[in-house]
């Protein structure tokens, strides 16, 4: 599923990219994408030795984010809409507040729900709570600043024995610093942490790409029409799956 949260930064123009998994899944990944040149991107790759929760991302990628702006997004989670960049992500890779992204759903008590007051203003966040204030789940998509790593740093484990994103989330909404996009009707969002919600997250893929004849988070395709790399660098890595109707899909869009 790496590819689809690939695709998001991609098609925002986010270049650099860190990715940060298991020891058992580091190699595998790198092995898959290598440094990224082939995208036209820098892709680098750090380990997380034990679960220690979301926020440690941000510890230990401290040195890749240096001094800039960083978003973070969960490697389970597909977001699809016409829209989806222009109208939510690239508004929020500018200025100096927190943002995160609020998704109604029908079962709020298994998700972070945030509050929202009319005016569409952050009131509270709660963990999965038992009596939810609102049907907005928090997804797993976050903006920060580059003060999210000393955030991270003071934070102390929950009764799991993690860190927690929530806790990260209510510094920002204390200092006055959060905003929400909230993510409307035509937004799709699959969290595909389940063997239920990845056959349902197959499906909706399967079937738009085969109602369309377009492709869904092809990378090469995206760092083409991006301006990433040239037409023929597009030929080249459509020439590296030769045969197979994924090769035929990259010289239609060459041509």
């Amino acid at each position: 599923m790496i590819y689809y949260p690939l695709a998001t930064l991609m098609l925002a123009g986010i270049r650099e990219i860190l990715i940060i998994a298991t020891p058992q899944d580091r190699d595998r990944f790198e092995v898959l994408l290598g440094n990224g040149q082939k995208y036209g991107i820098s892709i680098q790759y750090e380990i997380q030795e034990e679960p220690r929760g979301l926020p440690d991302a941000f510890v230990i990628g401290e040195r890749f984010i240096g001094t800039d702006r960083v978003c973070l997004i969960l490697g389970d989670n597909i977001f699809h809409a016409d829209t989806f960049i222009n109208s939510h992500i690239l508004p929020n890779l500018e200025g100096d507040e927190a943002t995160i992204f609020g998704y109604y759903v029908s079962d709020p008590h298994r998700y972070g729900i945030v509050e929202l007051d009319a005016g569409g203003n952050v009131l509270s966040i709660e963990e999965k709570p038992a009596e939810p204030k609102s049907n907005y789940a928090i997804t797993g998509l976050y903006i920060f600043n580059c003060d999210v790593v000393t955030v991270a740093k003071e934070l102390k484990p929950s009764a799991r024995g993690e860190t927690e994103i929530v806790d990260v989330i209510k510094h920002y909404l204390r200092a006055n610093k959060l905003q929400v996009e909230t993510l409307g009707r035509g937004v799709a969002w699959l969290d595909t942490g389940t063997h239920t919600s990845l056959q349902d997250a197959s499906n909706y893929i399967q079937v738009l790409e085969n109602r369309q004849g377009l492709k869904i988070a092809c990378l090469e395709e995206i760092a083409f029409t991006k301006g990433y790399i040239s037409r023929s660098e597009l030929l080249l890595l459509a020439d590296e799956y030769r045969n197979t109707s994924y090769g035929s899909y990259l010289e239609k869009i060459a041509k």
